[in-house]
């Protein structure tokens, strides 16, 4: 059996998924319909942290797995792989391929993965494809899909079964995924066109200035006052501007200082930040507090909260393991090993800790209980 870690003298592997990045334009948020929107969503990531926050928080609640084989060489072969195996050139291990993958699924509604061999057919890297590297096309019929490449010339792939490809809630009679941001880009511009407001709502009230007003005493000249109201301006833009130390500002005679704007309620702005907010976690499917947006300080997730996200990340799973037992399968045969494979994972727990505390407590009292009853019996 070759070791996937001792293969000796490796040639570079060729992919079939490379593809130039698109560096146009960024289209305008409420245009989803344009060839450019894989951009438009991850420019939404960029714009509303929210979202982005979001899409982590599912990744890293999706939990982990493990490849069960049918025989123990199989499995020691397939434990070396599952931790070793290249992703992408600067990443090691299956699970990172999957977080890749599941992150643009997420982005894009389309995810795109190779599996790049040897010559000899051995396994030997994981590809993380731009979504856009390939296309999907009818073939003599509508359940035969073709993969082509993305461009012009649109050439047939010449080894799909190195190819992986999930759609995410393709409409019937399409091969288009829909993206989880579906339907956020008007909110998210609606919220950006708030932040602007908000922005420029402080230049103008919100950075507080003063009115500083110099009465000169009865009999005082002209040009005595003038020069006086100049030594003063001048002494309180130094005061100011100092930001390393408090400054004092000391004058003589009849000064008022005031400050200009500060009962102003323009940047009252909560409600409405606070609506649109909700509507884009509403549609991620994701609690407010586990992305620091409690409405409330005593916030916490209740049942029917955390039944919607595990049912949520059971479909995220259903779509995922496919992925991960064709990877799988290949590499085994590769190997001429047993490629019967199946994909365990872990229990999804959203609950608080010290609800789990509390519930680990009560069965081991159970537990206690029940032997006391065995030997009293």
């Amino acid at each position: 059996m070759r070791l996937f870690s001792k293969r000796k003298d490796p040639r570079t592997p060729e992919v079939q998924t490379c593809a130039t990045a698109d560096r146009g334009i960024i289209p305008p948020l409420h245009n989803s319909d344009h060839p450019a929107e894989y951009r438009l969503y991850r420019e939404l990531r960029e714009k509303v942290p929210v979202i982005d926050a979001a899409i982590m928080k599912l990744i890293r609640l999706l939990g982990e797995f493990k490849i069960v084989c049918e025989n123990e060489q199989s499995q020691n072969a397939m434990d070396d792989f599952v931790s070793r195996v290249p992703v992408g050139g600067v990443s090691t291990g299956l699970y990172a391929f999957i977080c890749s993958y599941f992150d643009q699924l997420l982005t894009c509604g389309k995810a795109v993965g190779e599996i790049a061999v040897y010559e000899d057919g051995g396994v030997a890297a994981l590809y993380n494809a731009p979504a856009d590297a390939i296309v999907l096309r009818e073939g003599e019929n509508p359940v035969d899909i073709k993969m082509v490449h993305s461009g012009i010339s649109e050439k047939e792939i010449e080894r799909p079964e190195l190819i992986c490809v999930t759609l995410l809630n393709p409409l019937p009679g399409t091969m288009k995924g829909t993206s989880i941001l579906s339907g956020l880009p008007f909110v998210s511009e609606l919220l950006m066109k708030i932040f602007h407001c908000v922005g420029q709502n402080f230049e103008r009230a919100g950075n507080v200035r003063f009115a500083v007003t110099y009465n000169p005493p009865a009999g005082a000249g002209a040009l005595n006052a003038r020069q006086r109201v100049k030594e003063i301006a001048e002494q309180w833009s130094s005061a100011m501007r100092d930001k390393g130390r408090v400054c004092d500002f000391v004058s003589v005679g009849d000064v008022n200082i005031r400050a200009i704007g500060a009962d102003s309620q323009i940047l009252d702005c909560d409600i409405p930040i606070r609506h649109v907010l909700e509507q884009i976690v509403a549609k991620l499917s994701i609690p407010p507090f586990l992305l620091g947006l409690s409405w409330s300080s005593t916030e916490r997730m209740s049942s029917q909260q955390a039944d919607i996200l595990t049912s949520e990340l059971e479909y995220y799973r259903l779509l995922l393991t496919p992925v991960i037992e064709k990877i799988a399968r290949v590499y085994l045969s590769a190997e001429r090993l047993d490629p019967r494979v199946t994909v365990e994972w872990s229990n999804i727990s959203l609950q608080d800790e010290t609800e789990l505390a509390a519930a680990r407590l009560d069965n081991a009292r159970a537990e206690q209980l029940e032997r006391s009853m065995e030997v009293n019996g």
